[in-house]
């Protein structure tokens, strides 16, 4: 008996040492840095290409990257107990704190790939991989341009205090994202649903925050993400009160399945339910989308099919 006891002692002794190790390098081990394979891009703006990169910024980037100051200087974006601080990244053309040293091939592998100029990862949030070429020109001509928001500034934010469990999620849960072996096209608009499945999932990324979970989100084929557009994601306002986020699929009890195409332009310009309610926050008016972007987003939301989402608020 003494024998067994004896081995069994081993083995937990054994188990908490890996252990203990493994908690070490979560908590010590630098985080990764990773390969940045630039690709040989020079794009060539032009006053309708930088219009659209600044209607891209404007409505997917600065809810996240808008200072004090009215610029895209930063500013403390997550501010989690058990994950810890992050701020976002200055984006103007400042040389040293910002983005002005970049090249377009090192701003477009950031931009699909979530991997900085240094190797570091930017974090899934910041990664497009579906976005079409032309978008993420759009994107880098912006970035280039004389636009107000994007001029330099020497705002620094800190760097990310991350804790145990961020760092445990950095380490083995986010990864960068692949960049596009070929081009990527967007599909023909005169195609509305699949050009509203384009701007759904891949270029405004409205499947992201109204699936289950960021976690179980998959970017490179969104349809798989658990959840896929019936909501329940615990988003956070600016009050960090949890607020799930909506069902968008056409059921008619949990979701928007007795909607109208104006209500949902309403919902998503004003913020506006049918019944005269406000969407919560942190979602934004969505002001800057076209008569014809929603008209195919809403055509495309139509062929989900309905899911019963208890998780999601009601719509």
């Amino acid at each position: 008996m003494k024998k067994v006891l004896k081995v069994l002692g081993y083995i937990l002794g054994s188990l908490l040492l890996v252990v203990l190790l493994f908690a070490a390098y979560i908590q010590f081990a630098p985080l990764p840095v990773y390969e940045v394979k630039t690709p040989d891009l020079h794009i060539q703006p032009d006053s309708a290409l930088v219009a659209e990169g600044g209607r891209i910024v404007m409505t997917m980037c600065a809810e996240c990257h808008r200072g004090d100051d009215g610029q895209l200087s930063g500013k403390l974006w997550a501010d989690d107990a058990m994950f810890g601080k992050l701020w976002s990244a200055n984006l103007s053309k400042h040389p040293e704190a910002g983005i002005g040293k970049y090249t377009d091939g090192e701003l477009a592998y950031m931009i699909r790939t979530g991997v900085k100029r240094d190797g570091h990862f930017a974090g899934p949030f910041m990664a497009h991989p579906l976005m079409a070429d032309e978008d993420v020109a759009a994107i880098i001509a912006f970035l280039r341009s004389d636009a107000p928001a994007v001029q330099p500034i020497d705002q620094r934010p800190p760097p990310p205090d991350i804790r145990f469990v961020g760092k445990l999620v950095y380490k083995l849960i986010f990864k960068p994202l692949p960049y596009p072996a070929g081009p990527v096209n967007p599909p023909p608009t005169s195609d509305q649903i699949a050009w509203g499945k384009y701007l759904a999932t891949d270029k405004w990324q409205c499947y992201r925050c109204h699936s289950a979970s960021f976690e179980t989100n998959d970017d490179l084929a969104p349809e798989k993400s658990a959840g896929f557009f019936a909501g329940g994601n615990p988003l956070t306002d600016p009050d960090k009160v949890i607020v799930p986020s909506a069902n968008l699929t056409p059921d008619p009890e949990t979701g928007i399945g007795n909607w109208t195409q104006a209500q949902f332009t309403a919902a998503i310009r004003n913020r506006k339910r049918p019944d005269g309610t406000s969407v919560r926050l942190p979602m934004p008016p969505m002001t800057a989308l076209t008569d014809a972007e929603l008209a195919a987003i809403w055509a495309y939301l139509r062929t989900i099919p309905p899911v019963k989402s208890p998780a999601a608020p009601k719509t």
